[in-house]
């Protein structure tokens, strides 16, 4: 009798808790790499690079080749994290991107966390606004600046913890301790879902040596990818160790295109990417975009819609079952590209940097000065169409895109009040003098 009352127990027990699991909200990894372009991704072709815990979640997943955001750092996560276009938020340029309130903007965060999710930003807070924790994030790593990694860094001394800051000690690499705080994390959230925003502090520059660099390295900043990439791996391993992978949606996305100093390096077949980061070209605002979910993404696939980084907000309040947010967003959900559904997504994106944008088709792009290019040799090539060489098909494309642009009407709101580059607001002397601070 005993023997049957302890089964039924058993049995009652792991009913429960099957249903507690099947209702469980899917957790969320949302990983950034800085200055990390289209061209240094194995998956997407790089001839120089090596990036085998990337390529595997490409190999598990989508990934997509035409993805689109802000050229430099502070507008794209300004974009990223609040779905908005920056003639809506202001984020026009580095300077300006810190210049909105959480009264203003709502980020990604606060949506997750009233929806029941654990929320941590663990890395690179940058030109955003305030401390993550005033937009929401339950816990948060910051340091100064960009491209940190050692304590010898001017910017490098320290790093902050949920306001506290905490000394960086000598021979601590900064990469390893987000790792660490970000594992540690998803362990005392494992129970209950989770949303982590882990902006890393590879590519940006300075290029120092990683702690597996050899003392004679010739390439320190291949050695920089690939520790990025072993960091990728490892949080996967302890994804998998935790049992975390099946009700897990991964993400993994560049911020900007490759920096100027690397942008030679990072070809395709021998083929450099035309622009580079803080231009208005392919190279500036195309970036590696990957999203795997163990179970319900088609593994290997390659996207071609055309998407920009507003989509993202969308894609993860339909993940986590969000209806509504507190401001008008401008993305478009991305779930069922991710299940490898049929769908109809927009075939446009919206891009801006300062006083310059553009929308892009997947075969055309028409900019703010009413140019048109033929991008059917993108990302190589942008080929400009004069109004007096148009054929049929490039007149009607100029007449899609424009309709587009006339919708959004970007020029409508203030004006950008830098320097027109992106980098600086009302400090055009420093573009006079030779900024070389590649925008932080």
């Amino acid at each position: 009798m005993l023997k049957k009352k302890l089964l039924c127990l058993l049995l009652i027990s792991l009913f429960f808790q099957t249903i507690v699991t099947a209702q469980k909200k899917p957790n969320i990894i949302f990983i950034l790499a800085d200055d990390y372009g289209f061209g240094e991704v194995g998956v997407f072709g790089a001839d120089r690079y090596k990036t085998p815990n990337i390529d595997a979640l490409a190999q598990n997943g989508v990934r997509f080749n035409h993805c689109y955001t802000a050229a430099l750092c502070g507008p794209s996560r300004a974009l990223i994290l609040t779905g908005r276009y920056a003639f809506r938020t202001g984020a026009y340029n580095q300077d300006n991107t810190g210049n909105f309130t959480p009264q203003q903007e709502t980020m990604i965060a606060k949506v997750l966390k009233k929806a029941g999710y654990a929320t941590a930003s663990i890395g690179k807070w940058g030109q955003l606004p305030l401390m993550p924790a005033d937009f929401a994030f339950d816990e948060y790593l910051t340091f100064k600046g960009s491209g940190i990694y050692w304590n010898y860094q001017a910017k490098g001394k320290e790093y902050t913890v949920n306001g506290n800051q905490v000394i960086l000690k000598n021979n601590q690499y900064l990469p390893d301790v987000m790792h660490n705080l970000a594992v540690d994390f998803l362990a005392r959230n494992k129970n209950n879902p989770f949303f982590l925003y882990y902006p890393l502090s590879h590519v940006h520059g300075e290029i120092l040596p990683t702690p597996d660099s050899k003392k004679d390295s010739k390439d320190i900043y291949k050695d920089n990818v690939a520790y990025m990439d072993k960091l990728v791996g490892q949080l996967m391993k302890s994804v998998d160790s935790l049992d975390l992978r099946k009700n897990t949606v991964i993400f993994f996305m560049g911020d900007n295109g490759t920096a100027k100093a690397y942008a030679d390096s990072a070809t395709i077949k021998g083929r450099r990417i035309v622009g580079q980061k803080g231009t208005m070209q392919e190279g500036g605002g195309l970036v590696p975009f990957i999203a795997t979910w163990k179970g319900v993404t088609p593994k290997g696939k390659m996207a071609s819609d055309v998407i920009d980084a507003s989509d993202i907000f969308p894609t993860l309040m339909d993940i986590a079952g969000v209806k509504e947010t507190e401001h008008p967003l401008d993305g478009e959900s991305l779930l069922p590209i991710i299940k490898g559904k049929k769908t109809t997504h927009r075939t446009w994106a919206y891009n801006q940097l300062a006083r310059m944008w553009y929308v892009r088709e997947l075969n055309w792009k028409l900019n703010q000065k009413g140019e048109l290019f033929d991008m059917t040799k993108a990302p190589f090539e942008e080929i400009l169409v004069t109004k007096e060489t148009e054929n049929d098909e490039a007149k009607a494309a100029r007449a899609r895109l424009q309709k587009v642009l006339d919708q959004l009407n970007p020029g409508a709101t203030t004006p950008d009040d830098g320097n027109e580059s992106g980098r600086h607001a009302n400090k055009k002397n420093k573009k006079e003098k030779g900024d070389k601070s590649e925008g932080e």
